[in-house]
């Protein structure tokens, strides 16, 4: 009985759910452009008149804005094990992607690593804040129609987060996935990763609800989510063959997701 009366009853609920996302989906939107418009000249401000930690610290409020905006969707983001991350050592953060939206929870709960982005080289222009922080924060814009000019690029990451030992993040679905379940892992990227930063620990992210956000497309948004990142155990990277490593951060990032 209980059964059959959910059955009659969840097709209404989802239909209600949805109409009520369309007034919080215009609000979210509004106050996202405006969190985007009011740091990008506060992060020129922070770059050019105080140098990479001042505008280190306008993208992570820029970040812990753009997060708290979730509420107007009745939404939240949430980290768990973030203690398990080594520190004053390059990390790798390897994420499976379900939506831009992955980025600002990243940005935010792993911020005391300096996270930088292997992002497409559109992102780079264009964009209030987010381009700006892209092409002066220290992450890499690769052309996925150019591998003679994302390698290096990736080969340069590597080589910065050796050096300041700072952190980068890789998606290696490469796109995201529309539903949350994961594509195929491709090795390329994280290999050069881990070639030129032997120091780093690879720490595998399973991101959870972030492509729920686009439920229904672009808009109405998805409400009354939990954004949840889960972080896995580190790995360093010259304790073991690649193809281990490799096989490892994969099986703990897939586990981890659950729709």
């Amino acid at each position: 009985m209980v059964f059959l009366f959910k059955n009659l009853y969840l097709p209404q609920i989802c239909n209600m759910k949805k109409l009520i996302s369309y007034p919080l989906t215009v609000l979210y939107f509004i106050a996202l452009v405006l969190c985007l418009l009011i740091f990008h000249p506060i992060q020129w401000i922070c770059f050019n008149l105080f140098g990479y930690q001042a505008h280190k610290k306008s993208v992570d409020y820029l970040n812990l804005s753009l997060q708290s905006c979730a509420y107007l969707l009745f939404s939240k983001y949430s980290v768990t094990n973030r203690e398990l991350i080594p520190k004053d050592v390059p990390i790798i953060f390897v994420a499976n992607h379900q939506s831009m939206y992955d980025i600002i929870g990243i940005i935010w709960f792993m911020r005391d690593w300096h996270p930088k982005f292997i992002s497409k080289i559109e992102l780079g222009k264009g964009i209030p804040s987010v381009s700006y922080n892209l092409n002066h924060g220290g992450s890499v814009l690769i052309d996925r129609k150019d591998p003679k000019q994302a390698l290096p690029a990736i080969k340069s990451m590597a080589e910065y987060i050796e050096k300041y030992k700072r952190s980068a993040v890789i998606f290696p679905e490469g796109t995201r996935s529309k539903d949350g379940n994961p594509k195929r892992f491709s090795e390329n990227g994280l290999k050069i990763l881990a070639k030129y930063a032997p120091n780093a620990y690879i720490v595998p992210i399973s991101i959870n609800n972030s492509w729920k956000m686009l439920e229904h497309g672009n808009f109405p948004m998805g409400i009354g989510l939990n954004l949840k990142f889960t972080v896995h155990e580190p790995m360093a990277v010259k304790d073991y063959p690649f193809g281990e490593l490799f096989e490892k951060t994969e099986k703990a990032i897939v586990e981890g997701i659950k729709n």
